[in-house]
């Protein structure tokens, strides 16, 4: 139980209750911008668990400006947006569904990461079974010292927002909570 950060499957994408009226409302919003419409390619399995506080990470996203931070979306897309959507479908704990680019959530959670000091080249790669969670609960963060070490929790959420906007990117698939 709980809520999870988790890669959109292919299947789920084309013929899933929740995501196929999200997917039709993005691409006529899309094509009502003159934009392409979103073309999925299959990727690999993201999946991790938001399972610690979250208020010193929330109080570090607000040093950022509104369009760096990482958090304020339902929908992480691997395509370039020129602002924020609001589809008029509901996600999984909204009545509407708000998309971001990947890319922007990057650029933020790379400026947090290097506020924070968090050795980003020692955390996992690969979170396809919370692989995170994991790490930040093991011995192995204390092998590492430095600033990000005064707040796990905060650490954890800049390396979780970090690797699901880094997948979304390398995968080409959307990140949703589930």
């Amino acid at each position: 139980m709980g809520i999870y950060l988790v890669s959109t499957s292919h299947d789920d994408w084309a013929d899933d209750e929740v995501f196929r009226p999200t997917a039709l409302a993005l691409d006529a919003e899309l094509t009502r911008r003159g934009l392409p419409t979103f073309t999925f390619f299959p990727g690999r399995t993201f999946e991790e668990k938001l399972y610690r506080p979250m208020a010193g990470f929330d109080r570090l996203c607000r040093s950022l400006t509104p369009d760096q931070s990482p958090l304020d979306w339902d929908l992480l897309l691997p395509v370039d947006l020129p602002d924020t959507l609001v589809l008029p479908v509901p996600s999984s704990y909204s009545d509407t569904t708000t998309v971001r680019a990947a890319l922007p959530v990057l650029h933020g959670a790379r400026a947090l990461a290097a506020t924070i000091e968090l050795p980003v080249e020692h955390l996992p790669t690969d979170c396809a079974n919370l692989d995170l969670c994991a790490w930040f609960d093991s011995p192995a963060v204390s092998r590492y010292p430095g600033p990000w070490q005064d707040d796990l929790d905060t650490a954890f959420y800049t390396a979780l927002y970090l690797r699901a906007a880094e997948h979304a990117l390398r995968e080409g698939c959307p990140m949703h909570y589930s």
